[in-house]
């Protein structure tokens, strides 16, 4: 194996110090939120913590001897409660384990700011690396803890501003794929149910839509098109208005699990005679049992998981190698 030169070591609280020109027990009631402090020389630590990339570690005291670790990965995914964090977490757990590690989860909720807060207390609880589903348009805001060695891999969206490990599957052609299944069976208005447009795989999803029907021959109409979209109820809500559309689709596609429960329920008891024709992206629990059967286009969400624990032991064991971006094909199951 190639020997790397070991990352540059973190910015110290000494060194924030030094660099703002107040003492030591300044920096430390500042990071620690503590009173006593004026806000101008607060303001003054916070820029030189910014700009030296400190992180405040809790407990370092206890791990200051060279290569101690604390077994533990923070895994911050959008919504713990969705089927595919859900198993996803499952199988991190299960890979991770093996290893010898825990994990510290939660939710991000598509919220920026709750990601950078929740990011900074994994830090500062010592994890050992990152699993990240991102909800930053950028995320260059770790570059300097990702160059003192803290291992990061993202999954699900690929990083910008970042060059690191990712595992992401091919969202564009499981999309093309079900949206040719849907065309097979002689399909020509096919609508588009969609996350929000300002995350990657969305945006991807959507590409894949309009590729296979360019493909094949068929314009793209935008008035096919509901994104935005983030419940059941919101689903089920724009499929019924686009059943009250003069030429209504006789098929959708369904880009989310969530959004394919609300265009069933819409089917099942909205939809007048003859009902459209689901395809949805990713399984759901108990889908293959319900009527009409739903075909669907899986992801392999175990692999994902084991792919970002190997990801993550690899960093782990070495620092330097070039970043690796593995994507993972999908798979239509047709019922």
């Amino acid at each position: 194996m190639t020997s790397h030169p070991p990352p540059p070591p973190r910015a110290t609280m000494r060194e924030v110090a030094s660099a703002a020109g107040v003492s030591l027990k300044t920096v430390s009631r500042v990071v620690n939120g503590e009173p006593g402090v004026r806000e101008v020389v607060r303001r003054e630590v916070e820029a030189v913590v910014e700009e030296l990339g400190y992180r405040h570690h809790r407990g370092a005291s206890d791990l200051r001897r060279s290569g101690q670790r604390t077994r533990a990965i923070g895994v911050l995914v959008q919504d713990i409660a969705n089927d595919y964090s859900a198993r996803l977490l499952r199988s991190l757990e299960d890979a991770t384990r093996e290893r010898g590690f825990v994990l510290l989860a939660a939710s991000l909720d598509e919220d920026a700011a709750r990601e950078r807060q929740l990011v900074t207390e994994m830090i500062a609880r010592r994890v050992d690396g990152l699993v990240l589903m991102a909800a930053t348009d950028r995320q260059d805001y770790l570059a300097a803890d990702v160059r003192a060695g803290l291992p990061v891999v993202f999954v699900d969206r690929v990083p910008h501003g970042l060059d690191v490990d990712c595992v992401t599957i091919d969202n564009a052609g499981g999309t093309r794929a079900g949206v040719e299944h849907l065309l097979g069976r002689g399909h020509r208005r096919i609508a588009f149910l969609g996350d929000l447009p300002a995350i990657p795989t969305a945006r991807e999803r959507l590409a894949g839509w309009r590729q296979a029907l360019v493909a094949a021959g068929a314009t793209p109409d935008p008035a096919l098109v509901r994104d935005g979209l983030r419940t059941v109820d919101a689903a089920r809500d724009a499929l019924g208005d686009l059943l009250r559309l003069p030429d209504p689709p006789t098929a959708v596609f369904a880009a989310r699990n969530v959004l394919t429960v609300g265009c069933l329920r819409a089917v099942r008891w909205d939809a007048p005679a003859p009902a459209p024709e689901v395809v949805g992206f990713d399984d759901v629990e108990l889908l293959d049992l319900l009527e009409p059967r739903t075909t669907v286009v899986r992801q392999d969400v175990e692999a994902v998981g084991r792919a970002a624990a190997d990801l993550l032991e690899r960093r782990m064991a070495a620092h330097g190698w070039p970043a690796r971006h593995v994507v993972l094909p999908t798979e239509l199951v047709v019922r």
